[in-house]
């Protein structure tokens, strides 16, 4: 908060009065009056006509009939308040401070004011921050640059940052007519946000204490990112398949076919002419017009259905009681008459693994079959040799059980 009980000194009050006048000389093409700002855009072009004037006059200056003459397209009652208003607020003054002044001579500053408000009516502010952000950066990688100039730069940005998305958000959320309006400050948005994300590198790599200022600036070119994206991306929905921005948008067009008064509605087609039909058609020219008609393609009919029923999926496969009885052969011939055998043995028998494999699936589905008397035992144990086949193994017994152990 501002202090209200500090001392006014003569040099404070000269500095504050300096920081007043150059906000009036910045602002005075826009003024209306020294109080107010302008509400009608030929008083903007009266101030830019006189300070193209100046420009032109050099040295030499310019008189009040000079002054008048170049503004001479405009009304006197109009150029003489506009001209009131500048003198005013400083964008024009006297050559020299004394009585009875004949050549007057304008303001830098309001001259520079008045070609910044330009940049920023016809892109929306876009290039002044382009710019912005490339003076900061010169600015952070300066060494003279202090710590505490490098933190005001950024909590700056930030705050810019994040009132341009708030700005975005609520045109996202408004009429599409004003979108559309504002679409200037969607331009450019993915450099400027680059351009900012590097600045913020610069300033956290050089000053690591401003990490949390520098984590507000972050969060800020995020928010100004996310809501710049949603904002296109309803100006483009909006555009349709023309991707064209200057048609108006169907809601437009909607809200007027349901609020228009008839009269309005058939205002529509004033002007237009349209031809009465033809009274009578010859028939045969109608049939000819019939015939030569393009036809579409037929439909592929759709291939009939059998008539057969259709009994549904079949059932499970049985093996039946041959396929068990191969497997109990398989298994009596891995056991060679005795009651179990280690698998891995049985598994290793033959040397390769093919065979390994057939065996191995046998004997699992034998396993399975819960009518047949063999079962395999798995244990934990595990033989890894790189060399041999099969490469590993799983230990396991064999054996019979039931009435034929």
């Amino acid at each position: 908060m501002p202090e209200t009980n500090h001392e006014i000194t003569l040099d404070s009050a000269l500095g504050e009065e300096a920081v007043l006048a150059t906000y009036r000389r910045m602002f005075a093409a826009l003024a209306r009056d020294s109080g107010a700002v302008v509400d009608d855009p030929v008083l903007v072009d009266i101030a830019e006509t006189l300070f193209a004037a100046f420009a032109e006059a050099g040295e030499e200056w310019l008189t009040h009939e000079q002054m008048r003459h170049a503004c001479r397209a405009h009304p006197v009652e109009l150029f003489e308040n506009r001209l009131r208003v500048l003198r005013g607020l400083g964008a024009i003054r006297e050559v020299f401070p004394k009585p009875n002044q004949l050549r007057y001579r304008a303001s830098f500053t309001s001259v520079v004011g008045l070609m910044f408000i330009r940049r920023m009516m016809d892109d929306g502010g876009q290039s002044e921050m382009h710019r912005l952000l490339a003076l900061e950066d010169l600015n952070v990688a300066d060494p003279r640059t202090t710590m505490e100039e490098a933190r005001a730069s950024a909590q700056n940005l930030a705050r810019a940052f994040r009132l341009w998305a708030l700005e975005l958000i609520t045109l996202t959320g408004g009429t599409i007519e004003e979108l559309r309006e504002q679409a200037p400050k969607l331009w450019g948005t993915e450099e400027i946000a680059r351009r900012a994300q590097s600045l913020h590198g610069t300033i956290l790599n050089r000053w690591p204490d401003l990490d949390r200022t520098c984590t507000e600036l972050r969060a800020a070119i995020y928010s100004y990112s996310d809501a710049s994206r949603r904002a296109a991306g309803r100006l483009a929905d909006s555009a349709g398949t023309t991707r064209n921005l200057t048609l108006l948008p169907a809601e437009t067009w909607r809200t007027f076919a349901q609020t228009a008064s008839k009269e309005r509605l058939a205002a529509v087609l004033d002007g237009f002419v349209f031809d009465a039909p033809a009274p009578w058609h010859d028939p045969a020219a109608i049939v000819r017009a019939v015939d030569e008609s393009p036809r579409p393609a037929p439909a592929q009919p759709t291939p009939p259905r059998s008539a057969l029923p259709d009994p549904g999926p079949a059932d499970s496969h049985d093996a039946g009681p041959a396929g068990l009885d191969r497997l109990a052969s398989v298994a009596e011939s891995a056991l060679g008459g005795r009651s179990s055998a280690r698998l891995e043995e049985l598994l290793t028998a033959d040397g390769e693994w093919v065979s390994a494999r057939r065996l191995l699936a046998d004997l699992v589905s034998i396993d399975l079959r819960s009518e047949s008397p063999y079962r395999l035992r798995w244990s934990d144990g595990l033989t890894a040799a790189p060399g041999a086949e099969p490469a590993w193994l799983s230990h396991g017994v064999l054996e019979r059980t039931g009435n034929d152990a």
